[in-house]
């Protein structure tokens, strides 16, 4: 279980005492934002009444007033002797409040995934097309390669050599030495990510992730019978870009602010909570598309390597930077970080292809997990994957081009049709993560489909139902399809605007996959 300092919780409430309603209100209502929004994580401790009262230089009173109206409303727990921790109510059917302990996910939002209807527009996906002619030529190359390993049982835990050695030089380039021993190929980063949890976590062991996070990651590591322990974003500026004029505001999008890495925060879970591995995405987070500098990488491995924290870092959105900024790959400040890399985003989801780099005893260690899962990865993708990773920069330019483009497309679109959205500037990935107006992300996701459009829900970036003010917005369509897609948006707006009785009513977002 976290906690929270006096602190601590007093820089997340920022300038919160306005003078608009009583004090103790508008303490309530804030701290009621915080854990809405995700930045307060659930099951948090608060700070003592008496500790946040001196923190804040105001009277315990109105400390004692607050935490109490939170309770009175579902957003604590606990009472005097012990410390009060986070929870969000749920409804009974009269509409009342019931607390009912740490809420469990609705299985309609963690469905396995389910294919889109035709003509529906797709934005539960943040992936693109497949990058053509320059797949279209690796599977040739494979196909005129595949007789000479016909004569072999074709099973290969490890994958193939080729594939691997091509993986372990682009590290070696990147400035990370790998040889081809510390690398074992995967049917895509997913796989991957099961495999380290099977290998590595057991059931009930902690995880760090952060808060929000990757939904199918927060699922493997759900599936395991592991606990996530979420670690909110802060508000902030990552590494800004570096193309002189590119900003939110250039695009004229309202700028929300970015949200970045709070690495007090994460340092003091690892030291709290000494988790068994933490999962993060610090190249391009999804969803926020966000870039953790260099510096806060390098205290995120010693905070790891004190805690005795695995540290597994995704790197399959690395690629698509956009706006050109350098950082090194976090394995280059320690070798006992696990990464993981994939193909999917750069070149095409339908290959399923992507691998591990560990040290070698790790790998043998993820070999023997694999068992449970595969005996081994298809032989002819993993001989076009070999092409592909060669010649990875091939088809990044063009990619990366119109993936700016549709970047500035959509931040236009939404200052001009949903200007009271927020878009925090991602400066790369596929996606932009909005805040919303209300908490009004899963109604919004129910009734997308009427107008045309589908969407993955806020919630389903975290746990325990927060983010209902956020959705993960991609920019992977062209810009006539972002176009119609952010009219679609608006059109469901304005329903929920004139009905808004459907923001009580419409609890369960449909199942759809997400990517």
């Amino acid at each position: 279980m976290s906690s929270l300092t006096a602190s601590g919780l007093s820089r997340h409430l920022g300038e919160w005492n306005v003078g608009a309603t009583p004090g103790y209100r508008e303490l309530a209502d804030v701290v009621r934002l915080l854990v809405l929004d995700g930045r307060v994580a659930l099951d948090t401790a608060l700070p003592s009444e008496r500790a946040l009262s001196e923190a804040l230089g105001v009277s315990r009173t109105m400390v004692t007033a607050a935490y109490g109206l939170l309770r009175e409303q579902g957003f604590l727990t606990g009472g005097q002797g012990s410390r009060s921790r986070t929870r969000i109510p749920r409804l009974t059917p009269a509409g009342t409040t019931l607390f009912t302990g740490p809420v469990r996910d609705d299985p309609a939002l963690t469905a396995p995934g389910l294919a889109a209807p035709e003509g529906l527009i797709d934005l539960a996906y943040a992936s693109l097309p497949a990058s053509g002619e320059v797949v279209h030529r690796a599977f040739a190359a494979a196909l005129t390669e595949l007789p000479a390993l016909l004569p072999g049982f074709g099973y290969d835990a490890l994958g193939l050599l080729p594939l691997r050695e091509a993986v372990a030089a682009r590290y070696t380039a990147a400035g990370v030495p790998t040889t081809a021993s510390q690398i074992m190929v995967t049917s895509g980063a997913q796989h991957a990510l099961n495999i380290i949890l099977r290998a590595l976590a057991g059931r009930q062991d902690r995880v760090l992730v952060e808060h929000p996070s990757y939904p199918n990651a927060l699922d493997a590591i759900r599936a395991v019978g592991c606990r996530p322990v979420p670690v909110a974003f802060s508000a902030g500026t990552g590494v800004s870009p570096r193309r002189a004029g590119t900003s939110a505001g250039t695009h004229g999008a309202r700028a929300g602010a970015a949200q970045a890495w709070d690495m007090a925060a994460l340092q003091a879970a690892l030291q709290q909570q000494r988790p068994r591995l933490a999962y993060v995405v610090p190249d391009f987070h999804n969803p926020t598309g966000q870039l953790m500098p260099d510096l806060q990488r390098r205290h995120l491995v010693r905070s790891a390597a004190a805690a005795g924290t695995v540290l597994v870092v995704d790197e399959t959105l690395r690629e698509l930077n956009l706006d050109g900024a350098v950082t090194a790959p976090v394995a280059a400040f320690s070798p006992a970080v696990v990464t993981i890399g994939s193909l999917s985003k750069s070149h095409w989801g339908g290959l399923r292809t992507g691998w591990i780099r560990a040290s070698e005893d790790l790998i043998q260690r993820f070999a023997g997990a694999r068992t449970s899962l595969d005996l081994g990865g298809p032989l002819m993708e993993q001989l076009a994957a070999a092409h592909l990773v060669r010649t990875l920069d091939e088809p990044l330019p063009a990619r990366i081009s119109a993936l700016r483009d549709s970047r500035a497309a959509l931040l236009e679109l939404l200052a001009g049709h949903l200007p009271e959205w927020e878009a925090a500037y991602p400066s790369g990935g596929l996606s932009a993560w909005c805040r919303l107006p209300a908490p009004i992300s899963t109604a919004l996701t129910v009734i997308a489909p009427d107008f045309g459009v589908r969407l993955a829900a806020g919630p389903r970036f975290g746990i325990g139902g927060a983010f209902e003010r956020y959705l993960r917005v991609p920019f992977t369509l062209p810009p006539d399809k972002l176009e119609a897609a952010v009219l679609a948006l608006r059109s469901a707006q304005d329903r929920l605007d004139a009905a808004p009785q459907l923001r009580r009513t419409l609890k369960s977002a449909p199942a759809v996959a997400i990517a």
